[in-house]
């Protein structure tokens, strides 16, 4: 019969897939002689069956579960469902990947009216027993009945208000039994059913539970947004009670064996005296700091830090812990791989390879890719900052800066999200994720560095300023009271989640450099890579910086974004109402100095390296006003009838714009257009090389589909650019290659190589040439396609390598069997994602292009893709 569940020490961390991240590690820490209480796990298997079965348990589970259960009799001395020495259990899911508060727990299962009275007997003290039951009701109530969370709490809030007390901790057992009363005939009134009482029924309902929140609304939306795959299952953690609320002399807490906000080596994590997990991470008592400890329970403090080092020697990674110590005895409960900030994985990664735990091939590979751009985003500038209104201080909880208005829930927060929003909550729950990855930045009032709020906040790469108790939010009335400052709904605020401060209004920012770790750890990346990575960029300054980010060259400028500019759009208007060539060349040669300058400055900021330039791309009707009153406006200024201008607006109307008269063949029908182009190219290159500068151009032709296109274009490059160089003096050189956007093109590229000196794929519009999807378009129904796993992944964000991928191959192929030495990019978004440029490296591909700030992403991306498939 096959094996559904492992006893903790079965099987351990090389198991991860079948028993889940945390079942994974608790068989691990159970081998390596770590205090934790026994348990087993239901693998993921299971999960995956139960679906496959309509929600019912695999054959054989039920009974692997029963003999399990024997065994933690057999290991605590202790019988399940027992009305005289009762086993109580915890309930916990636990994915192969990390998906923090994403799925459900169920704690303190075994209890009931019976088991309660033993409990506070066994014990001496009733207070803990019915606290604990009260806990198990409100839990199981939550999430095995789905009686909804509110109305728990708002019973247990009138409670202390009634009594006049703040903290859960100041209510007797006997305002606990009251508050049991309450829960149940909530749960009554809510169900209508009674709040279950037999431990076996109890336990049955919450591994459903458990397994059913692998397709919770939150867990959907977070394997989204991760790019998690749904067909992996949970698995379900079936473990021993430890009870961290038995007084002052037990308690629960998390770790981080490093600072996961920075990167520092440090004792990192929170604890609370007398509570249970579930309070440290809700945020609703704030926890205080693990040295703390020291002082109040010393003993097992001690223990502790021999944990942290003993969990990084063993995993060589910044681990993630959860504790509970009951009565002076510390039991660890989980360890994980910690979620950490872009800071903080970089410099965790170098610093490890400084300390010998790691080499630098283990340290590349160890950073998500993606997570750099928390790193490439701006700061608040510190001179602007000395003149800041700071209204309030919390904790430090995610680095960074983040300017927006202020919303009060995750629902406005995702609505909103065009406008630059901060998410401001009392304390956020796994019900805000879609709100808080729409939101610039997180603000809590309640909560610590290991809060829901601040794990994700870390995760997402979010600034967060958790716990700032200066603050009073009313959700309610939308605004919240700092001082004498009340901010409302709409108002502007600044977070600087490295300092934990909150500021009224809107703060400056500044660039991001690339120094320090950061720098040392693109140093080892470009060690192993093979691609060259270069950018995108259609002015000095965006070359500029993009050199700054390591840029090795120009693959794409858009010439046509230059023809907007100011004075520019009046001559490019002029030259499409010409009536004949002599027209056209009269309005080209007012725009042929401007494009000269351009050329000049792009050339000049990246010295050295090649810049490819593309010729004009896009269709003439997109330099013509579409609204009635530009149209007058424009009538008048080029001294022409409305009605004229409207006749020629028309005649260039286009049915299909995207596969109409545009790139090469306005080149070959207008040559005049790319001739004043090749020559303000080749003059700005003349001149700076007059200059003393190293200039490399390349001239690429647009929208090429057969290979006769690109003999007519080659020609027309080649002479204009002997005509230029001959007249200037000097020579340059120069390459002239095709954008390879159509399918055509890619399955004749061994005859378009005959001719094209480089491939460069535009697969933003091979993607739409390939599916037959309008890009502009395909918004209106792509995402109900992610949603209903039609598509897997956006094709636009994420190189289909199925179709897309297949005809870039093909091209390689044909291109380099007739040019061996053809050099051979990709320009499109693609060339800055991550999976996508794994692709490129697979295929042979010579460099990666794409936007400034994605250029270390693509370095390290390639570098990745080198060590995971060998160098190319």
């Amino acid at each position: 019969m096959k094996k559904w569940v492992y006893f903790f020490g079965e099987g351990d961390t090389k198991d991860k897939a079948l028993l889940g991240g945390k079942g994974a590690n608790l068989g691990e820490m159970t081998k390596i002689g770590l205090p934790v209480p026994p348990g087993f796990t239901i693998t993921t298997e299971a999960c995956i069956e139960f679906y496959k079965q309509g929600k019912k348990w695999a054959p054989g589970l039920e009974s692997q579960i029963e003999e399990n259960i024997k065994k933690l009799e057999a290991k605590t001395g202790k019988r399940f469902g027992d009305s005289e020495n009762p086993l109580l259990v915890s309930v916990r899911s636990g994915a192969k990947i990390s998906m923090p508060g994403m799925m459900d727990t169920v704690l303190n299962l075994g209890l009931n009216d019976q088991t309660v009275q033993i409990m506070a007997r066994k014990t001496g003290d009733e207070r803990f027993a019915y606290d604990s039951y009260r806990r198990f009701i409100q839990m199981f109530g939550d999430v095995v009945l789905g009686v909804e969370h509110s109305g728990f709490e708002k019973i247990l809030d009138n409670t202390k208000k009634a009594k006049g007390v703040h903290y859960d901790t100041e209510l007797s057992a006997d305002d606990w039994k009251n508050v049991i009363e309450q829960f149940k005939k909530l749960v009554d009134r809510e169900k209508g059913v009674k709040f279950p009482d037999d431990p076996k029924k109890q336990l049955r309902m919450s591994i459903d539970a458990v397994f059913s929140s692998w397709n919770n609304k939150r867990a959907i939306a977070y394997r989204k947004l991760n790019n998690i795959p749904d067909d992996l299952g949970t698995a379900v953690n079936v473990q021993v009670m430890v009870f961290g609320n038995m007084g002052n002399d037990s308690a629960t807490g998390v770790g981080f064996t490093r600072n996961p906000a920075t990167g520092e080596k440090e004792h990192y994590g929170e604890y609370l005296i007398n509570a249970q997990g579930e309070d440290v991470v809700a945020g609703i008592r704030t926890p205080k700091h693990i040295d703390e400890m020291k002082k109040e329970l010393p003993k097992s403090y001690q223990e502790l830090i021999k944990i942290y080092s003993v969990l990084e020697k063993h995993y060589r990674d910044m681990q993630d812990f959860e504790f509970t110590i009951e009565k002076g005895k510390l039991y660890m409960l989980q360890t994980r791989t910690g979620k950490r900030t872009a800071q903080s994985a970089v410099k965790i990664a170098v610093d490890m390879v400084d300390e010998g735990l790691i080499d630098r091939k283990e340290a590349v590979l160890r950073i998500e890719p993606g997570q750099l751009d928390q790193l490439l985003h701006k700061q608040l500038d510190p001179k602007a900052k000395e003149k800041a209104e700071i209204i309030g201080k919390g904790l430090p909880a995610s680095p960074g800066a983040a300017v927006g208005k202020a919303v009060f829930t995750a629902d406005d927060a995702a609505m909103r999200a065009s406008e630059k929003v901060i998410l401001v909550r009392t304390e956020t729950s796994p019900e805000d994720i879609e709100g808080m990855h729409a939101a610039q930045g997180i603000l809590t009032a309640r909560g610590g560095m290991t809060s829901h709020a601040a794990v994700v906040a870390r995760g997402m790469g979010k600034c967060c300023v958790a716990g700032c108790s200066d603050i009073t939010v009313d959700e309610d009335a939308k605004e919240f009271k700092a001082g004498g400052v009340v901010i409302k709904e709409g108002d502007w605020i600044t977070l600087d989640g490295g300092k934990g401060e909150v500021m009224k209004g809107q703060m400056p920012l500044v660039e991001p450099s690339m120094t320090g770790d950061f720098g040392t750890l693109m140093k080892w990346a470009d060690e192993f890579r093979k691609l060259g990575v270069w950018t995108n960029a259609d002015t000095p300054h965006d070359a500029e910086f993009a050199r700054k980010f390591g840029a090795e060259g120009i693959g794409l400028c858009r010439t046509e974004h230059m023809f907007f500019e100011g004075e520019r759009i009046k001559a490019v208007r002029e030259m499409i109402l010409a009536d004949d060539k002599e027209g056209r060349e009269k309005a080209l040669a007012k725009l042929l100095p401007y494009q000269r300058g351009d050329f000049r400055g792009i050339l000049k900021a990246m010295k050295g390296l090649p810049v490819t330039i593309r010729l004009l791309d896009p269709p003439l009707h997109e330099f013509l006003p579409k609204e009635e009153k530009d149209i007058k406006e424009l009538a008048r200024d080029m001294g022409i009838s409305v009605e004229r201008l409207q006749e020629k607006i028309d005649s260039l109307h286009e049915f299909n714009p995207m596969l109409g008269f545009r790139g090469c063949r306005l080149g070959i029908v207008y040559p005049e257009i790319n001739e004043m182009q090749v020559q303000a190219i080749f003059e700005a290159a003349c001149e700076l090389k007059k200059d003393g500068v190293d200039v490399k151009p390349e001239v690429m032709i647009p929208v090429l589909g057969h290979v006769n296109e690109m003999k007519v274009m080659k020609e027309l490059v080649n002479n204009k650019a002997k005509e230029v160089m001959k007249k200037k003096g000097t020579k340059v050189s120069y390459h002239v290659g095709v954008m390879m956007e159509l399918p055509r093109a890619c399955l004749t590229a061994d005859k378009i190589a005959e001719y094209a000196e480089f491939f460069s794929f535009g697969t933003n519009d091979l993607t739409q040439t390939t599916f037959g999807f309008s890009r502009d378009d395909a918004g209106k129904f792509i995402n109900e396609y992610i949603e209903r796993n039609v598509l897997e992944r956006d094709p636009f964000q994420v190189l289909d390598r199925d179709g897309v991928g297949q005809l870039v191959k093909t091209a390689v192929k044909k291109g380099r069997k007739t040019r061996p030495e053809l050099k051979i990019g990709i320009c499109g978004e693609h060339g800055g994602e991550p999976s996508s440029v794994e692709f490129c490296h697979e295929a042979g591909l010579t460099y990666v292009s794409c936007s400034p700030f994605r250029v270390p992403i693509a370095r390290l991306a390639a570098a990745q893709a080198a060590l995971k498939h060998g160098k190319k």
